[in-house]
């Protein structure tokens, strides 16, 4: 990826993470990256399209995160798995979910390549959390909790969420010895 490229997704991602999807405009982007408005429509067809990409760019360095913690887990894959969301919430999600802010924000239209890219983006931790040994329904427990933690973050604090998401996990790991 050339470094223009690279710097508009990263500052829009910011811009619109602050501000939100449609309240920034393409010439607040270029402006804060210092490219040309050609520049960006060398790398994207449309407002829409960085978007999206900035959306992937987001969902590729959660996915890596998680798949980092199972790898190097030391102890219990699903408390490196909650231990690596919470730390990714500290980074990256003051404002809440990018992804459910996206979809509130193209929810006018169901079939909106971006509202669409939101509902493949949630559906595909419930993927992954199958694809690494969880069957279906301790997958979908651990979506639930991993997604609420997210939006609760928004409104408690981080230390409360923290704390009362690691109990949670930790309860749903000694439930999963028993049965």
């Amino acid at each position: 990826m050339s470094k223009k490229k690279q710097d508009l997704i990263e500052h829009a991602e910011q811009l619109f993470y602050n501000h939100g999807f449609h309240a920034v405009g393409l010439k607040r982007i270029i402006k804060e990256a210092n490219v040309a408005l050609m520049t960006l429509y060398n790398h994207f067809d449309s407002k829409e399209a960085l978007i999206l990409d900035v959306l992937k760019k987001r969902g590729e360095q959660y996915f890596s995160l998680l798949k980092s913690s199972v790898e190097n887990s030391k102890s219990s894959p699903i408390l490196s798995l909650a231990e690596a969301h919470i730390d990714f919430i500290r980074k990256h999600n003051k404002n809440g979910c990018m992804f459910l802010r996206a979809k509130e924000e193209f929810s006018f239209d169901e079939d909106h390549e971006i509202f669409q890219y939101v509902n493949e983006h949630k559906r595909s931790l419930l993927a992954f959390f199958e694809e690494i040994g969880f069957n279906h329904s301790e997958a979908l427990q651990l979506v639930l909790l991993f997604e609420g933690a997210t939006a609760l973050s928004e409104t408690l604090t981080m230390d409360e969420v923290e704390m009362t998401f690691m109990h949670s996990i930790k309860s749903m790991k000694l439930q999963m010895r028993v049965e």
